[in-house]
């Protein structure tokens, strides 16, 4: 995970083959990256817990559900 996050900041991570049009540009772009190069080499990696994935949303879904 340091190692991407290395690359990230010296701008030389790339999401995929390609020239510069494959460089990251987000942070949790690379720490997706970075955790699933992780479970790949065999590191116990958790996922995102069920409570935490429900309580993320958009500002309209929600505007939606208060109706």
């Amino acid at each position: 995970m340091e190692e991407v996050m290395h690359e990230y900041k010296h701008h030389e991570l790339k999401s995929g083959p390609g020239g510069k049009a494959g460089a990251v540009k987000s942070r949790k772009q690379a720490i997706a990256i970075g955790l699933s190069e992780a479970r790949k080499a065999g590191g116990a990696v958790k996922r995102k817990s069920a409570t935490t994935k429900k309580k993320s949303g958009t500002k309209a879904t929600k505007k939606r559900a208060a109706r």
